[in-house]
């Protein structure tokens, strides 16, 4: 497929890399508004697809019997950074289960934002399993195993009873007929490839939910509310979706590993979904940012606030400017498929 690069890493006055993104923009029926590239192919969302994963935890009541506020849901949703106030929340959310931070499949990581990395360092401590990014998701499903009656140790397995309720979700959510087996994802919980179509589907259906059904509707408009509500949670300090979602108060938006991106329109319902085709994080970001001026989301107060991602700066590690990675003039020509 001839795909045009899409985004550019200046260093100096010399393009040094490329980057060729895939693109669609569906609406909630499937129908599909926008296409660049090969928008069949089936990818990993990655953590793109924690609002989705989320599903369950809403629709069996399993967030209502726990009290979970819009914090809890969104920090169901996250890639977080290991902030004190994303830790500290987890630990509060498993203590309230019945749990800690061991019940967690996920691995511990030192918190992706440094300050907090380096006050642990500097303290001597070493992270545990709520310090992932994933372990508001993982604990998430551990709260819907509790209500649902199901054994805890189990909760990640792909075989496993709600792995399998799970995914039943998912693909309905994104107009499929059942999923392929899953792969594994980087915290150890199973992960669909799905189309790029069907994933720019199921984020405009959480872009307009009527239409899904009383329940399904109801969980995607609170799930993407508290992601929007609080997307320092989603992300955390420093974080493009936390910084997307607040320029962008009409956009639900999840960064996925190795290059994947949703963003859900609230306004025109529309589902954005891109995969940078090699797979780097930050031409997803600055590709995001494009497709969402080109379809009209970004009003001019916001850029400034975007401008840091949609356009990075590459310094050294003295802090000096020395390039930036950009969009490819003219990118995206939006066309249909």
């Amino acid at each position: 497929m001839d795909l045009p690069d899409a985004v550019e890493v200046w260093r100096g006055n010399r393009v040094e890399s490329r980057h060729r993104v895939h693109v669609c923009v569906a609406a909630p029926d499937g129908s599909v508004a926008h296409a660049i590239g090969d928008v069949g192919a089936p990818v990993y969302p990655r953590s793109s697809l924690k609002p989705f994963q989320a599903l369950t935890l809403v629709e069996s009541g399993a967030a209502d019997a726990y009290g979970l506020d819009d914090a809890e849901l969104a920090l169901a949703c996250s890639s977080h950074s290991g902030e004190p106030m994303h830790v500290g929340r987890v630990d509060r959310w498993l203590g309230r289960l019945g749990l800690s931070p061991s019940a967690l499949v996920c691995g511990g990581e030192l918190p992706r934002y440094e300050p907090a990395a380096q006050a642990m360092i500097r303290a001597g401590e070493e992270p545990t399993r709520a310090h992932d990014n994933c372990s508001g998701k993982h604990t998430g499903m551990l709260t819907a195993c509790r209500h649902l009656g199901l054994d805890p140790a189990g909760y990640a397995a792909p075989g496993g009873a709600l792995q399998q309720r799970i995914a039943t979700a998912v693909a309905e959510v994104a107009g499929l007929h059942g999923l392929p087996e899953p792969g594994i994802d980087g915290c150890g919980a199973p992960v669909w490839p799905l189309p790029l179509r069907a994933l720019a589907t199921a984020t405009a259906r959480l872009a307009r939910p009527d239409g899904q059904g009383t329940v399904r509707s109801e969980a995607l408009r609170r799930l993407a509310q508290a992601m929007r509500r609080h997307p320092e949670m989603v992300g955390g300090t420093g974080r493009c979706t936390t910084a997307l979602m607040r320029a962008l108060p009409e956009v639900t938006a999840k960064s996925g590993a190795e290059g994947v991106y949703i963003a859900a329109l609230h306004g025109p319902g529309l589902g954005l979904a891109l995969k940078v085709e090699d797979g780097t994080g930050r031409a997803a970001e600055t590709a995001v940012i494009a497709c969402l001026a080109a379809l009209g989301a970004v009003a001019p107060s916001a850029q400034s606030a975007l401008e840091a991602y949609g356009q990075r700066r590459v310094r050294t590690r003295a802090g000096v400017e020395v390039g930036r990675v950009v969009p490819v003039p003219g990118w995206p020509r939006f066309g249909r498929a």
